[in-house]
């Protein structure tokens, strides 16, 4: 198996476990705040259904537009996401090289599932770690103090013994809180 290969499949995880998490949201969740910056839970919702679709864009070599608002996705929140998950991993499978690997996108998938997960309440130490732990090696090779901008606040400390997600969150500049 090669990186790549091993690198897809950590995806693949990343991708199936926001879909459960996506699954479990119900409508009076959506007005929560987030670790998100001034986002509710419903807008952080939006965004991660969004971003597989437009990874999918990426991988094939197809312009992207990363400031154009995002849509609203309704109670089938899991569904589209699952569809855009399927586009996405079956793009890299016809992509010969693209300008980042998979890494890329499993650090914002589990940034967000921390930030979905916190919202909701639920913890995060039982998510698949590997997701987690090979994105924030990717964050923290490509993300720096000059090109963080309004996206990524500056990285704030992880608890004491932070699981992977929580260091993810922290190096993205969330505020952690221990125990969660």
């Amino acid at each position: 198996m090669t990186d790549r290969d091993t690198a897809l499949a950590v995806l693949a995880r990343g991708l199936d476990q926001a879909e459960a998490l996506l699954g479990s949201v119900e409508g009076a969740d959506l007005d929560a705040p987030t670790p998100c910056h001034d986002w509710t839970t419903a807008e952080l919702v939006d965004h991660l259904v969004a971003a597989p679709r437009k990874f999918a864009q990426m991988v094939r070599g197809e312009e992207v537009d990363w400031s154009a608002p995002t849509p609203h996705v309704g109670d089938d929140r899991a569904t589209v996401f699952r569809g855009a998950a399927d586009q996405l991993m079956e793009a890299w499978e016809g992509a010969g090289g693209a300008p980042t690997g998979p890494d890329w996108q499993s650090a914002e998938i589990a940034v967000h599932t921390y930030d979905l997960a916190t919202a909701l309440g639920r913890p995060t130490a039982d998510l698949d770690a590997e997701v987690a732990e090979r994105g924030l090696v990717y964050m923290q090779a490509n993300l720096t103090a000059d090109n963080r901008g309004e996206v990524f606040r500056p990285e704030q400390p992880a608890p004491d013994g932070a699981d992977a997600y929580q260091r993810i969150a922290a190096f993205a500049g969330r505020t952690v809180t221990p125990s969660r």
